[in-house]
């Protein structure tokens, strides 16, 4: 099977693209655009693999087996290592809900569908991105999914003589349609699916394909293509950020500018003084083992952490994963790609499938972590309690998911963010025991998106859209009980949430922090509960829970996850900030005056001198996380929402 010419300006495009990641992930204020250095590789690969490809069709020499088996020697050696160390130094530090879900991780990036568990995992009240060790492989998962598909693809348009440019661009272009009409609607599947990043690979597939005829060499141009594309990536880097839709439109700069690098050859101006600058081309020569390594140990930096770690730990955790990744090229990379005895593939698959195996079985609980006795499962199953809406149907408002429990005469709409949806267990609950009680409820919630009109985030994609949508359905004659609630401490202390503002009529944006964007937006609230009142409704108004850092569970904890662990049983209540009690107040203020009910939730998990529950009577937490109180609290103690969900306690008043 040939192979192209080796190009010593292509590592030195790898090394831009491993150096870009590593420096957002490590330092992400230093590089704000540095997660385009995924693109990049996805641009290289593309067209390195139907270069291969293309060459040995013309060759008459292509073969399915040789092809999958420098893929196998290629990329099952160093991924092996890393998810290996991975698992075990998890198997030592981490608690048994944080090992289960490392377990998954591991079976998906062995079996090269990391991109939909982590697609799939991508909900609200998901564990951080920045604790899970193998998010990283997502990439590689698009990579081995394109893989498998071109090679046969591409094989039988060359048999049927199909013209390959043309079916490279249909592809190419019904990919990137795919891309920019979901990136706004369906964010996560836009960044995930590989039917949203296949055109990344095709636009190096294309140029691959276009260079089966050798081009006409000319020094200008290969210098213009090398200056542009080293400028569009350079632009990328700076303007792309992580709250714009992405990929999007935005991702055209790095994938044209990565392959106009490519076309450009190693002749071009900064292809030729700077992509082949030894340094540059060392890195490249190193950057898949980098790419594996630099992730899992920044990630477990932060869970020891607890935490952004300090500059040191970070700086440290790239110097190590340089280390490790010299190491891992030069004894095991170099080992595997010269030796082709079937043995070694036989041993490379068969370590694959058994830890895809051994992932599962850490999923599946069966081994457990170091740290694993009773009170410390009490930790990890209250991270893991996330099962807000186990029971719900959906229910389709035009484009929009709701979810529905219940099949009661009167009709309740809860509107809001994840501060409503973590009363889903309770309506559940409510359903299952006393049916002929309680009403068809229905839950409109979108993570971060405040249910007032007027307000936005530009980061919150979606919300605007969703939250038109849901109000008009609040104020159909099809809903009886409204409540409108949210996580209020998160939008309005502390000097407002940063990048939210009030749009007024005019269209004029005024910013919470800073502004008086606040100030019109609990008007605007006392607004839109006059108006669903004026409405024949029944409506209520949620105020929050006591949200702080320390209801965070993990924060019992006491000890090192490096030695040992105990629970702490001493701080089963916390005192609830001055600047929520007073919010809530302003709130209640509001409510009354517009002749709504409210819901005050601080009365029932807080005392008169403002001790707010912690922990159930069991020891065990009350919170899955900082700011959420755990299904298992909510199911059966949040029996203040009752009255906004029964139809006894939820009927209209009579006008």
């Amino acid at each position: 099977m040939l192979h192209p010419k080796y190009r010593p300006d292509i590592d030195g495009l790898r090394a831009i693209a491993v150096a870009s990641v590593v420096i957002y992930h490590a330092f992400p204020g230093v590089l704000p655009g540095g997660f385009i250095g995924v693109d990049i590789f996805f641009v290289i690969s593309g067209y390195l693999i139907s270069t291969i490809l293309l060459q040995s069709q013309v060759a008459g020499d292509f073969s399915y087996r040789d092809f999958y088996a420098r893929r196998i020697r290629r990329i099952f050696p160093a991924l092996i290592l890393v998810l290996l160390a991975t698992l075990c130094f998890g198997w030592y530090m981490l608690l048994s809900d944080e090992f289960a879900q490392l377990g998954k991780q591991v079976t998906g990036g062995a079996a090269f569908f990391a991109n939909f568990v982590f697609w799939a995992d991508a909900g609200y009240f998901d564990s951080a991105a920045e604790t899970k060790p193998l998010l990283h492989l997502w990439s590689l998962g698009i990579e081995e999914q394109f893989y498998i598909f071109w090679p046969v693809l591409l094989g039988v348009a060359w048999r049927r003589r199909w013209p390959m440019i043309r079916v490279i661009l249909a592809i190419a272009v019904v990919s990137f349609l795919v891309n920019v009409l979901t990136i706004h609607p369906f964010r996560t599947a836009a960044f995930y699916s590989p039917a949203s990043r296949f055109w990344e690979l095709m636009v190096g597939g294309i140029l691959a394909c276009m260079r089966l005829k050798p081009a006409v060499p000319s020094r200008l141009r290969s210098h213009v293509q090398s200056v542009v594309g080293v400028g569009l990536l350079g632009l990328g880097l700076v303007m792309i950020r992580g709250d714009k839709a992405f990929p999007g439109w935005w991702a055209l700069l790095p994938t044209l500018g990565a392959v106009s690098c490519i076309a450009a050859g190693p002749t071009g101006f900064l292809n030729k003084y700077l992509l082949s600058n030894r340094v540059m081309v060392w890195i490249g020569l190193i950057s898949y083992p980098l790419y594996l390594w630099h992730w899992p140990l920044l990630a477990y930096a932060r869970v020891l952490s607890d935490g952004l770690p300090s500059l040191p730990v970070r700086a440290g955790a790239v110097v190590a994963s340089v280390v490790l990744a010299w190491l891992t090229y030069r004894f095991v990379e170099r080992y595997t790609r010269t030796r082709t005895s079937p043995g070694l593939l036989r041993w490379l698959a068969g370590l694959g499938i058994a830890l895809v195996v051994v992932g599962l079985v850490v999923f599946s609980g069966v081994l457990q972590p170091r740290h694993h006795d009773i009170r410390l499962q009490q930790i990890s199953e209250a991270a893991a309690d996330v099962g807000y809406y186990d029971d719900f149907k959906n229910y389709e408002l035009g484009r929009h998911l709701l979810y529905q429990v219940g099949k009661g005469s009167r009709k309740s709409l809860l509107i809001g963010d994840s501060h409503v949806q973590q009363y889903g267990p309770r309506a559940e609950e409510l359903a299952r025991t006393v049916p002929d009680k309680a009403n068809t409820i229905y839950f409109a919630t979108q993570g971060s998106c405040p249910p007032i009109p007027g307000v936005y985030a530009d980061a919150n994609i979606g919300c605007a859209e969703r939250r038109t949508a849901v109000l008009e359905f609040a104020r159909s004659p099809e809903i009886d009980t409204v409540v409108i609630g949210g996580c209020w401490n998160c939008y309005f202390i502390a000097g407002g949430a940063p990048g939210y503002y009030f749009r007024d009529a005019a269209g004029a944006a005024h910013q919470f922090r800073g502004g008086d964007g606040m100030a019109l937006a609990f008007d605007s609230l006392g607004q839109l509960l006059r108006e669903l009142t004026g409405k024949g409704k029944k409506v209520f108004l949620l105020l929050d829970i006591p949200v702080a850092p320390d209801f965070e569970p993990k924060r019992l904890l006491e000890g090192s996850r490096l030695t040992s662990m105990k629970v702490s049983t001493t701080t089963p209540t916390l005192p609830i900030p001055q600047d929520q009690r007073e919010l809530n107040d302003r709130l209640r203020q509001i409510g009354i005056a517009s002749g709504v009910e409210v819901i005050d939730a601080v009365a029932n998990l807080c005392t008169a001198d403002g001790q707010c529950l912690r922990t159930m009577s069991d020891g065990a937490p009350a919170y899955k996380d900082a700011g959420h109180l755990r299904p298992k609290y909510t199911r059966s103690f949040a029996t203040y929402m009752d009255r906004a969900l029964l139809n006894d306690g939820g009927a209209a008043p009579k006008k």
